[in-house]
């Protein structure tokens, strides 16, 4: 497993959670998969590239909520979607539509101390969702999928306060590996 570099544009939390990314897909045998990331080229989709995994990413400007075409097609085998489902308005058509049998997903947990994240500035980067783990168990039941294997992780940052410190005892993201037949 090749090391994640250290970048300027993410803080030490980001980095922490692309290795537990890279640890928890490492046993999943889906380097020999056609894997469609959802969202656009970024370190993380860089990183799975860099350590053997094929991914193809979505448009930068696609609109999963409306625009969702690439998921039914036939070459990919796998999807992964990290940290992108709580940005969409309406995941489960999507979801339901996707024609891959193996998926990968985290998605930020709601915590019962914080708002959902919310950018005023920056109409795409917003939470929509930030799921209990029993609600997206449910939407990934509902749309045909079956949770494989899980982890939850705790994303700690040093910064004083309740809430840093609050997340220091956590969960803040939650894993899932589905399947579904076909």
């Amino acid at each position: 497993m090749k090391e994640i570099q250290s970048n300027s544009l993410y803080a030490a939390t980001h980095q922490k959670r692309f290795q537990i990314t890279l640890e928890f897909i490492a046993d999943l045998n889906l380097k020999s998969a056609n894997i469609l990331n959802l969202g656009p080229n970024n370190p993380l989709s860089e990183l799975l590239i860099n350590n053997g995994y094929d991914i193809t990413n979505t448009n930068p400007d696609q609109d999963l909520d409306t625009d969702f075409e690439i998921v039914k097609n036939t070459d990919f085998n796998a999807v992964f979607g990290f940290e992108i489902i709580e940005h969409m308005v309406s995941p489960f058509p999507m979801l339901k539509s996707i024609s891959a049998n193996k998926m990968v997903l985290s998605v930020p947990l709601s915590l019962w101390f914080a708002k959902a994240y919310w950018n005023e500035n920056d109409p795409y980067d917003r939470h929509y969702h930030e799921f209990e783990d029993r609600q997206l168990k449910m939407l990934l039941e509902k749309a045909g999928w079956k949770i494989r294997k899980e982890k939850k992780y705790i994303s700690s940052s040093f910064k004083p306060g309740i809430r840093p410190l609050l997340r220091m005892f956590t969960p803040r993201h939650y894993f899932v590996y589905c399947e579904r037949e076909l």
